[in-house]
């Protein structure tokens, strides 16, 4: 394995998408992460479409390159191989429900016993204390509760996901940065730790302007399209043949579009000279810039306002986010090959390590498809031992 955590073994005890999603980003960086899954059933997302040759390339994209074991984790057998792996991993990591873990014995405090240098990272919708801590939770909820659904889409209309599953891998980000500044105390002290991370505190977290704005006046923030609530202009207009995003963040960038388009008059415009007056007055702002906008077509806008250092930007479907050229150079699109699914292409690594990079280097495991090879390399078990695990319905 190559990448910076290359020597860092992974127990994985997560399903569906936050969980799998941080230890996805764990295994590009070189850590061997080893899922374990429910005999029989495994993780949920292996029957979420879409599909290629009956393969979920949902669960394929988040699970690339993980060893897949079958354990059966309410049988004493199956606790016994578990904490034996404890024993010679870095790091566990659950999303199950507060409680769940606990109820099997194999939580925080019971499995530290074993093992106390153990990263225990629990990733769960509301965390592993508070009054909604045994609730359970998915992204479109966390989306609801955390607010972010409430400024987002258009004025006096519905609300609107956020059109990634943002609350889950938010959720899965924070968790990878807990595991591993607890990783870096461990390599100090030897000591682990309980990594808990809620998604709904990681959906407040990055409410930043929102609560920012809240704070300051009282009032709650709500949905402004695709505009900016600090920064004017900084939004999505229409052109000729489609759409342009521009983003004048300060009073330099505005003189010089103002140039650029002909209407230097809006430069000395009392109503428009400042940012902060710029946002006040946008109703007046705005009909103005729409009519300009309408002039050009989008790439016209694009190479027009790059040649004279202003941010402008095409809004791209997902054909042409995966054509660009600038995606291609940086790797952001790589291909893997499955044995049933054959070739599939995914999203990339984007964090660029100058000396230790990271790699996509295998596709998603079948379910099981590693069971014999960790027991018999991790913890010795013959052929013979083995098939009585599969036999007693353990593995």
């Amino acid at each position: 394995m190559s990448g910076p955590l290359n020597g860092i073994r992974v127990l994985d005890l997560t399903r569906v998408l936050a969980g799998p999603y941080a230890t996805m980003i764990l295994r590009d960086l070189g850590a061997e992460v080893i899922k374990i899954e429910q005999p029989g059933m495994g993780d949920e997302a292996r029957g979420v479409g879409p599909f290629k040759n009956g393969v979920s390339l949902y669960f394929m994209s988040i699970n690339r390159g993980k060893k897949s074991i079958t354990l059966n984790l309410r049988t004493e057998r199956g606790k016994k191989i578990f904490l034996d792996l404890v024993e010679l991993s870095d790091i566990v990591i659950e999303n199950f429900r507060p409680g769940a873990m606990k109820r099997l014995g194999l939580d925080y405090e019971s499995i530290k016993l074993h093992n106390p240098k153990i990263i225990y990272a629990a990733c769960s919708g509301f965390g592993q204390t508070g009054p909604y801590s045994t609730r359970g939770a998915y992204d479109m909820i966390i989306q609801a509760m955390g607010g972010i659904i409430s400024i987002t889409g258009e004025p006096g209309r519905p609300p609107v996901r956020v059109g990634a599953s943002i609350a889950d891998m938010t959720a899965a980000m924070y968790t990878v940065i807990g595991i591993l500044s607890a990783l870096h105390h461990c390599e100090r002290t030897g000591e682990g730790q309980l990594v808990d991370v809620a998604m709904l505190d990681c959906q407040v977290a990055i409410l930043e302007n929102a609560i920012a704005r809240y704070m300051a006046s009282g009032e709650a923030p709500q949905p402004l399209g695709s505009r900016h609530p600090s920064f004017t202009p900084f939004e999505t207009f229409e052109t000729q043949d489609g759409y342009a995003v521009l983003a004048i963040g300060n009073n330099n960038l505005w003189e010089k579009f103002c140039a650029e388009v002909g209407c230097p008059e809006l430069i000395h415009d009392e109503r428009f000279k400042t940012n902060a007056l710029r946002t006040k007055n946008y109703n007046e702002l705005r009909p103005i810039l729409a009519d300009i906008m309408t002039t050009r077509t989008t790439d016209q806008w694009v190479e027009e306002m790059e040649k004279v250092g202003i941010p402008c930007g095409p809004i791209n479907t997902i054909d042409k986010v995966v054509q660009q050229p600038q995606i291609q150079a940086r790797e952001m699109i790589v291909e893997v090959e499955h044995k049933s699914a054959g070739k599939v292409k995914m999203a990339g690594i984007p964090i660029k390590l100058s000396d230790t990079p990271g790699k996509v280097e295998a596709p998603a495991p079948d379910l099981g498809e590693h069971t014999s090879e960790v027991l018999s390399e991790l913890l010795g078990l013959s052929n013979e031992e083995i098939t009585k695990l599969w036999e007693d319905n353990v593995i």
